[in-house]
């Protein structure tokens, strides 16, 4: 855990990227263009743990059409900075066999973990995978995956806020910091 007084530290020392009001607007927007998708196909929704919390607990809210929830919980980070190998620590209950499965997460990355998740969903038998995520980070370079549904474009550099842990502090903050660099 985190010290109190380092996690202080840390957010004093932050730049603010994009205010609270651009996440409710962006979060906003996603759910429209995701309506726009997948309003007829009852799809079942997969949330990253624990990353998308906040994120999907937004979203799902303004989905204007019916939907069946689970998640997984699949990650290089386990509160460090840098990503390792992927550790699966929970899959969904939910069989997603048949199923069109949107798969919410909060930032795709490099995009290896989101590119084995869809892996293991289309394995499963899936009938169609999407993926929504509230951040993408620029980064140069292929990655190999692209989300259907992108929110913001974040610099590269490490991002915190909306979701985003730093050290394991800071998922709570309604708007997106960044370290400076």
């Amino acid at each position: 855990m985190l010290p109190y007084q380092d996690a202080q530290k840390i957010l004093r020392e932050a730049e603010q990227i994009f205010p609270a009001e651009v996440v409710v607007e962006t979060v906003r927007r996603m759910a429209a263009d995701i309506t726009a998708t997948l309003a007829h196909r009852y799809p079942l929704v997969l949330s990253i743990m624990g990353g998308a919390v906040v994120f999907t607990g937004q979203l799902l809210p303004l989905l204007q059409f019916p939907l069946n929830f689970d998640y997984l919980h699949v990650s290089r980070y386990a509160e460090k900075m840098h990503g390792g190998r992927i550790d699966w620590k929970a899959s969904p209950g939910e069989n997603v066999q048949d199923r069109v499965v949107l798969v919410v997460d909060d930032i795709l990355d490099q995009g290896i973990t989101l590119a084995a998740i869809r892996e293991w969903v289309m394995s499963q038998g899936a009938a169609a995978f999407y993926s929504a995520v509230f951040a993408e980070k620029d980064i140069p370079g292929p990655k190999p995956i692209s989300a259907d549904f992108v929110g913001l474009v974040v610099p590269n550099r490490y991002v915190f806020g909306f979701g985003m842990d730093i050290y394991g502090a800071w998922r709570n903050l309604p708007a997106i910091y960044a370290l400076k660099e």
